[in-house]
């Protein structure tokens, strides 16, 4: 975001928009990051008004950023909350990342609302739909757990070796190669993002997404 012109720009739409909020003596967005911190020296019932309105504009791509930034600690709190996906997720920051992501669509999916309780409201929807994905990822991992179980059975007579070799060639022959190398290669998932040039998490969602539609 920095202290761009387009960070001023986005400022002074917002106080327009807004005046009570008292924004005037501010120079740019960084400053409202700031002011919206627990010292920030706003009272708590400002800095409520003031995430309400950044709601309020954020179709604006400037002060949506803004507002998610302002929610970085209470993502990393519901995140906390499912305990980062503990015995889903392998890296805790494959949950954080794609916290973030849902946050964002969140922003999205709101923008132009006014809410009174607008950040406990943006916390609480994030913590429910991060919840589903994860039980999404806890399906998905349970339709191929018996592959990492003592006595794994042979490979030629796995249903899902089977139903990967039918998908090869096909428009899903990318994550069908994924998969092999995740499940039976038992490769990492950080190694194949960085291999597929993707981020971690999002080839986590992208694969997630491929097995509940066509492995399960």
């Amino acid at each position: 975001m920095g202290r761009t012109r387009e960070s001023r720009d986005a400022l002074e739409i917002l106080c327009q928009r807004h005046p009570s909020l008292g924004l005037e003596s501010l120079s740019d967005l960084c400053d409202v990051v700031d002011i919206l911190e627990t010292g920030g020296g706003r009272a708590v019932l400002e800095r409520a008004e003031i995430v309400r309105a950044l709601l309020e504009q954020a179709t604006n791509p400037m002060l949506h950023r803004t507002l998610l930034q302002t929610m970085i600690p209470g993502i990393v709190s519901v995140c906390r909350q499912l305990r980062f996906g503990d015995g889903i997720i392998r890296d805790p920051s494959e949950t954080l990342a794609m916290a973030l992501g849902l946050a964002s669509e969140l922003l999205v999916d709101w923008a132009g609302q006014s809410r009174q309780y607008a950040a406990p409201d943006i916390l609480s929807a994030l913590r429910g739909r991060l919840r589903r994905w994860l039980l999404k990822e806890k399906a998905a991992l349970c339709a191929v757990s018996y592959f990492e179980q003592g006595d794994e059975p042979a490979v030629e007579d796995s249903p899902l070796l089977t139903r990967l070799a039918s998908l090869r060639g096909s428009q899903y022959d990318r994550l069908a190669r994924l998969t092999y190398a995740r499940v039976f290669e038992g490769r990492s998932l950080r190694e194949l993002a960085s291999e597929d040039c993707s981020a971690p998490g999002s080839l986590q969602a992208e694969l997630q997404h491929f097995a509940v539609r066509h492995l399960i």
